[in-house]
Formats: C-alpha cells, sequence, structure tokens
C-alpha cells in the first residue's frame, strides 16, 4: 500500500511556491499536484510551484517575500540558497481598507474578574513591585525583593499575587534628553502607574542621570501609600537601605490586600501581540488565529496592541491600509524610515532578522516573516500608532514602536498598559512577563506536544484541517478571559517573568 503523499498548503491562489505540512522526501509526488520534490524538504518549508527566473519575485500570502538568486524550478526547495532579500517600494495607501467595526453590544459584552483601581485602572493582577532608577541599585532591589519572598510574610496576604524586582542595565552613561531618555522615562512611568501593581518601590542610587525626582515631576507622580522611594547614598549604603525597603513593603501589604476581584467590561483589556521563535507554521496557524482572538477583543470594545517593527516590515503597506486616517498612516510609514535609517546609521540590516531558529522553521526572509507576522493583528481597522512605551489612550487595534527583541518590545507594550499578554511560537520560546501574565499559543503540534508543560494552546491542528482559524481564535478568546480572571497561565505556573524587563536602550552609552 503507498504512503499518503505529503500534505502541502498554498496560502494565497496568485503564490508560486507552496508549504509543506509534513517532510517531503526527493522523488515524492505533492499531495494534489503534479510535482515531484527535487529534493528532501522539512516540513514548514516552502516548495516552488513554477518556473521562477533568476531575479523575479517570490510569492506567498499573495506578497512578494523575497527574490530568486537562481533559476528556481517545480518541486525545488525554496530557502536561503535560493531566495534573497532586497529593498522594494511599498505601496503606502492610506484607509482604503476601512471598515465599520460590528462591535458587540453592551448588554452583550463579556466581563472578566479583575481588580478596579481607586482611579478606575483595571488590572488582570495583583503585584507589588520595586523598580530601579539606574543599574547601580539592581542588587538591592533584589535583596529587598528576595527577603520579602523567603520571609514567609506574604503567606499572610493572600489577595498579592507576588512582589518582583524589575531592574535594568541602564541609567546612567547615557545623555540626559533625546530618544534614550525618552524611552526609559516613559518605560519608568508607564510601569509606576501600572494597573497591575498595587504598590511601586522605586530605588536609585543617587548620583545617575536618570533622576528619581526627574521622572516625578516629569510625570506628576507623588509620594503616598501605594508609592515610595528610597535612594541609596541618602539612606547611608546598602544593608540600611535594604532594612528601609522591606520595612516600606511590608507597609504596602495591608492595603495591597484589601482588593477582591470583581466583574470588569472586557473592553478595560488591553492585550500585548507578540511572536517569538516563529515557524513556517507561525503564519497560517497561531498568528492568524491570535488576530482572530484580537478581533473579538476589539468588538468588545478592548485594545490590542502589534508592535516589533522591524518585524511588519515588507508587511507595512497592508497596515496603512487599515489606518483610520492619513495621519495614522503616516505616523507608521514614519516609524519604518526611521528603522531603514538606524539599520543603516549602525550598519545593519532590515534583513537581519530572520534568526536562525526562524529559518530552520522555514522562514527565509524579513519579508516573509513579517507577512506571518502581522497577522496578529486581525483586521479591524488601524486607530493609533505609538512611540515606545507611550500611554495608549485609544481603543481598539493599535500599533506601539518597539524593537522585534522580545523582552524589549513587551517591556514597552506592557509600559503603554497592556495588562495581557499573547506570545505565538514556532520553535517554542520559554517566556512570562511579569506583571501582564502571558499566553503561550503553539503554532504546531509536534512542538506542543515537546513542549506541552510551557504552552497554554496549541494551534497546530488548523494546520491539519481540524479546526478554522475562527474556531481557534474563539478559543483563544475564551481563555484569554480566564487568565484575565485569574487562572494561571502556564508560565506562570513555571514561575517565569522575573528576568524580562529590558527596556529598549537607544543611543550612545558614554
Amino acid at each position: 500500500m503507498n504512503a499518503a503523499p505529503p500534505r502541502i498548503v498554498r496560502l494565497a491562489p496568485i503564490d508560486n511556491v507552496v508549504m509543506a505540512i509534513d517532510p517531503v522526501a526527493g522523488g515524492q509526488t505533492l499531495e494534489n499536484m503534479a510535482i515531484k520534490a527535487s529534493g528532501d524538504i522539512p516540513a514548514g518549508h516552502k516548495i516552488a510551484t513554477a518556473e521562477i527566473p533568476i531575479g523575479e519575485e517570490i510569492i506567498k500570502f499573495a506578497q512578494t517575500i523575497g527574490f530568486a538568486t537562481r533559476a528556481i524550478h517545480p518541486g525545488d526547495h525554496i530557502h536561503s540558497h535560493n531566495c534573497e532579500f532586497q529593498m522594494f517600494e511599498r505601496d503606502y495607501q492610506f484607509g482604503t481598507n476601512v471598515r465599520e467595526t460590528k462591535y458587540v453590544p453592551k448588554s452583550e459584552q463579556r466581563t472578566f474578574d479583575g481588580y478596579r483601581r481607586a482611579d478606575g485602572r483595571c488590572g488582570t493582577r495583583n503585584y507589588i513591585g520595586i523598580l530601579t532608577s539606574v543599574n547601580c541599585s539592581a542588587t538591592v532591589a533584589k535583596m529587598i525583593c528576595e527577603e520579602i519572598n523567603t520571609s514567609g510574610v506574604l503567606k499572610d496576604y493572600p489577595n498579592i499575587d507576588g512582589v518582583s524586582a524589575f531592574v535594568h542595565g541602564t541609567g546612567c552613561g547615557m545623555a540626559g534628553d533625546g530618544d534614550g531618555w525618552g524611552i526609559l522615562q516613559r518605560t519608568q512611568w508607564g510601569y509606576a502607574r501600572h494597573a497591575n501593581f498595587a504598590s511601586i518601590l522605586m530605588v536609585g542610587l543617587g548620583c545617575e542621570v536618570n533622576q528619581i525626582p526627574f521622572l516625578m515631576d516629569a510625570y506628576g507622580l507623588e509620594e503616598n501609600k501605594t508609592f515610595q522611594t528610597l535612594v541609596i547614598q541618602e539612606e547611608g549604603g546598602t544593608r540600611k537601605t535594604i532594612a528601609a525597603g522591606v520595612e516600606r513593603i511590608k507597609a504596602m501589604l495591608e492595603v495591597a490586600n484589601n482588593v477582591k476581584r470583581e466583574p470588569i467590561p472586557v473592553s478595560e483589556l488591553t492585550l500585548a501581540l507578540q511572536c517569538g521563535g516563529s515557524d513556517g507554521y507561525s503564519g497560517m496557524t497561531a498568528n492568524p488565529a491570535l488576530g482572530a482572538a484580537a478581533d473579538l477583543l476589539v468588538r468588545h470594545g478592548g485594545t490590542a496592541i502589534l508592535s516589533e517593527t522591524p518585524e511588519i516590515y515588507g508587511a507595512e503597506h497592508l497596515l496603512t491600509r487599515r489606518a483610520i486616517n492619513d495621519k495614522v498612516g503616516q505616523k507608521l510609514v514614519d516609524r519604518i524610515r526611521w528603522w531603514e535609517d538606524y539599520a543603516e546609521r549602525t550598519n545593519g540590516s532590515m534583513d537581519n532578522n530572520p534568526s536562525p531558529g526562524n529559518k530552520a522553521g522555514g522562514l527565509t526572509t524579513i519579508l516573509e516573516k513579517s507577512l506571518g507576522a502581522a497577522a496578529k493583528g486581525g483586521t479591524t481597522n488601524l486607530t493609533g500608532v505609538f512611540k515606545y512605551a507611550e500611554k495608549i489612550n485609544t481603543k481598539g487595534f493599535v500599533f506601539m514602536d518597539s524593537p522585534g527583541y522580545d523582552p524589549a518590545s513587551i517591556t514597552g507594550q506592557v509600559a503603554s498598559g497592556a495588562n495581557l499578554v499573547c506570545f505565538t511560537t514556532g520553535r517554542g520560546s520559554a517566556f512570562g512577563f511579569k506583571p501582564a501574565p502571558s499566553v503561550k499559543l503553539a503554532t504546531n503540534t509536534i512542538m506542543y506536544n515537546k513542549m506541552s508543560e510551557d504552552m497554554d494552546i496549541n494551534c497546530g491542528p488548523i494546520a491539519d484541517g481540524e479546526v478554522s482559524v475562527e474556531e481557534k481564535g474563539q478559543e483563544i478568546f475564551d481563555y484569554l478571559i480566564e487568565i484575565a480572571s485569574g487562572r494561571q497561565s502556564k508560565s506562570e505556573e513555571l514561575g517565569y517573568g522575573d528576568n524580562e524587563f529590558v527596556p529598549w536602550l537607544v543611543g550612545a552609552v558614554m
């Protein structure tokens, strides 16, 4: 009995490639095609279905993903050996794909059980955070946190999710203005005011560029029962600052614990959309499924944040067409131009991404990766474009500028207000992100089965034809509401989230 031919999928009618769902051996005939593979081709990789002359476009998702570096024949494996990135012009139309959003009537909108803060902000978790103005105060912050967490005192305060220190590697040796300064200030302010924190202690050294009083003056922060500061040089050194910090945290516990979850409209959820360790399946399973979940959130009045600007490069023209006006569309184009200039100034390339892991999973160029990554943004209108860590002040689907490096990108999204994170992965990213709970979506069943302790939802059945993108999107949406209401995600169960705070570092280190 002959084995079934290897399964393939064509993602758009005009594509001149298909993707292998199963591994393909050389000489095998492809499913439903009179084409034989010219060599062994791994699952998730591309196979040519037409003659592609040297220099001609390679088409996937009905978009250009690269250019042939040699003549390519039907059945050939298409990857880095015969496909390359080239710069090419995109048609930046603004607003041509704007559609009326069909909002769910308020009487039918879903709710989650969250924390309503005194000023109206809504949280999904209830942490006490320790922030640092500079790397020089990081050790003290960690020691304060460790002493609290090992003392056993938290067992008497069951409504507190934990005490965590958010330390970083900058804050001095930098200019006191400009892009880098603005990014760090916005990030610090965003965390200091985040709804998933009941209270904040900020620890500084005293002589750093990033002075705590500067931040407080710039953003109108004042010391009170839920926001406290300590400066090591003023307290008299390490031990005295640790002791003072422990006492400050203990004084916050009663107030932080005196909160209860209550029903809150899903419109108060702000979801960070992320992908990492992407593969060839990402753009056809987990990313579009997350996009479907993001559409549901937007229709319930909530907010979904797409980021990772270098990882929408080559797909941004699809987003500008969804911009609600020319101003929003142009802001996205301006960020793309900034990144092109940034890459050139630093002797880099926009095609430095995909990573080796991405390529092993079947992705060849940044253009291909971006088209799959942009699918996380769903189909609703683009209502705003924001700087890194800038406060999101509009509802709906928005974009926040960031690097593609996941920890730095999510740091900015959380600072902007995300109280929930959803992270797709094909290679198996091990990740979490306090104070926001992080949900991980597997793009393929093989990886999900291998790393099921780390993965929350398997999107692989989409590739197997067992479930639709829309059905999986509904499953993700329902699960996100459970997580927002207090159910622990897999990354939370494993204890992830203390080491991923990475503010984007831009500018010279002096």
